[in-house]
């Protein structure tokens, strides 16, 4: 009952549907074109053995795609989401079952808004890229946490919860001043 009261809290305060609501990343991957994973971020509890093949199934097939087919596909109960920028892969992976909630209402469509997680994809992108100002491969895998950081300002539990560039990027942008400041007071 908490969690249904919740439910229906968030959507009035938020004024947003249901289907939207209901959409959650399971997953978020960078790869670069060898596929190689260089960031991996799960939302969704998934077994090791289970993450590793899943992992390598999902970007086989991604990569293996030409640039004219779509950049939405299903596998394994998830719909993949894609997107290539330079020399990396942006994969977000979108569980497609429904909840017991929309099951209740008799909603047995899909939940995933593919071109709002394309959308997702672009900001994501483009916020990294205004943070290290173009965003490549050495970036992710040199400032690993900093990323982690960025995605976890726009992702909460699954949902994305912002998407305003200046506002996910002002805490780094803080603790960077202050980083500075610190050095500086040392004489480093």
């Amino acid at each position: 009952l908490a969690a249904f009261s919740l439910h229906h809290h968030i959507k009035d305060r938020l004024n947003i549907t249901q289907k939207q609501i209901q959409a959650m990343i399971s997953f978020i991957l960078m790869v670069n074109k060898q596929g190689q994973t260089r960031l991996s971020s799960y939302y969704e509890w998934i077994r090791m053995a289970e993450r590793t093949a899943l992992e390598s199934e999902i970007i086989r097939k991604c990569l293996s795609r030409s640039e004219l087919q779509c950049s939405f596909l299903e596998y394994r109960g998830f719909k993949v989401i894609y997107r290539r920028y330079a020399s990396l892969f942006f994969i977000v992976g979108c569980s497609m079952q429904n909840n017991k909630l929309s099951d209740a209402v008799g909603d047995n469509t899909d939940d995933v808004n593919e071109l709002g997680m394309l959308e997702f994809i672009h900001t994501l992108v483009e916020t990294m890229d205004k943070w290290a100002g173009s965003i490549c491969e050495l970036d992710i895998m040199y400032q690993l946490e900093q990323v982690h950081f960025i995605l976890d300002e726009m992702v909460m539990n699954g949902f994305i919860v912002d998407t305003n560039k200046i506002n996910i990027l002002r805490p780094l942008d803080l603790v960077d001043r202050e980083t500075k400041k610190e050095e500086s007071i040392f004489g480093r």
